[in-house]
């Protein structure tokens, strides 16, 4: 008996187009920040979006915690393809640019309005900075108003001399450094230990991350000092993005215009509730007194001054405009 011969199935070129269009994306997304931070769990509700909105064509798989790529390298990695998403703190990229710290300035913006209004008019420069590296910006969350925890109250500011503080970018090194204090770079996860260690005195954050890292079990003071509101930038590969179907893109880009509106009404929310923590396991907030903010503000001024000279025109420019716009 001769075999059986199946003829072959054919399918029209059309239709293996088509199939091979709709094969479903799963990203990777690198993030420096743990679980107990508004921004991840931000960003964790972003992927759940994006994942519904296209009926699971795309998944993003969040690693939180610097567990996949650590901060320093995110950008990069995601340049290069290794992993599609990140988020980064957006001052990082100060050496890069002056444009990336400009949210570190002390007195440019004070408040959750002022440092929206920023945001809108310096993010067209930052999106083309990112363009020309293959990048495209998603979104930016701003932190809360960043403080100073500290062991002991600071009342003169002579205290500040040789204080080791936790500084996480340049700027913020810099600013540390005009107070006479010595800066240290810490990660957010390893804050505990240089505390404990004795690496750093103090740090410079937010109500934010005192309570995500619980500060108070190696602080006793913050001195809430508001003295910039820091954003977190969200960023995806221009080659992933192009592969994805027009449907597809923009169910993506709309996932992350509901991210970024969520993301700081969730950081105005948790500055309240953090302070709320901090003072309920028994860490004292005060306010500088007259001595120390003008210590800080003295320090500001040189931070903004050296800023000034090596900032680009349009950088300059673009100042000059967010401060029109608030006098408007």
């Amino acid at each position: 008996m001769s075999p059986l011969r199946f003829k072959p199935l054919l399918i029209p070129l059309s239709v293996l187009a088509i199939a091979g269009t709709a094969q479903a994306a799963e990203w990777n997304m690198a993030t420096p920040y743990g679980d107990a931070s508004f921004h991840t769990q931000n960003i964790k509700q972003f992927a759940e979006d994006v994942a519904e909105a296209t009926d699971g064509e795309l998944r993003i798989n969040v690693h939180s915690g610097g567990s996949l790529v650590a901060h320093g390298e995110i950008k990069s990695s995601v340049r290069r393809g290794t992993i599609e998403v990140g988020e980064v703190f957006l001052s990082i990229l100060s050496n890069e640019d002056p444009i990336f710290e400009i949210d570190t300035l002390p007195g440019v913006a004070g408040s959750y309005e002022e440092a929206m209004t920023l945001w809108e008019t310096t993010q067209p420069m930052i999106a083309e900075l990112f363009a020309a590296e293959g990048l495209i910006p998603l979104y930016a969350v701003a932190w809360p108003a960043q403080g100073l925890y500290t062991r002991t109250e600071i009342t003169d500011p002579e205290q500040f001399e040789g204080l080791r503080v936790r500084a996480p970018n340049i700027n913020t090194q810099r600013f540390v450094q005009n107070l006479g204090g010595n800066p240290t770079e810490t990660e957010e996860s390893d804050i505990p230990t240089a505390f404990s260690t004795g690496r750093v005195d103090a740090m410079i954050t937010s109500s934010a991350t005192g309570n995500a890292m619980t500060a108070w079990d190696y602080i006793s003071w913050y001195t809430d000092a508001n003295l910039w509101l820091p954003k977190n930038l969200v960023f995806i590969n221009q080659r992933a993005f192009d592969r994805l179907d027009e449907a597809t893109q923009e169910a993506l880009m709309e996932a992350a215009a509901q991210a970024e509106a969520r993301g700081w009404q969730m950081s105005r929310d948790n500055n309240e509730t953090s302070l709320q923590a901090l003072e309920e396991n028994g860490v004292s907030v005060v306010a500088p007194n007259e001595a120390v903010a003008d210590a800080l503000q003295t320090a500001g001024d040189r931070l903004f001054a050296d800023w000034q000279d090596r900032a680009s025109e349009e950088a300059l420019e673009l100042l000059e405009t967010y401060r029109a716009g608030l006098e408007e």
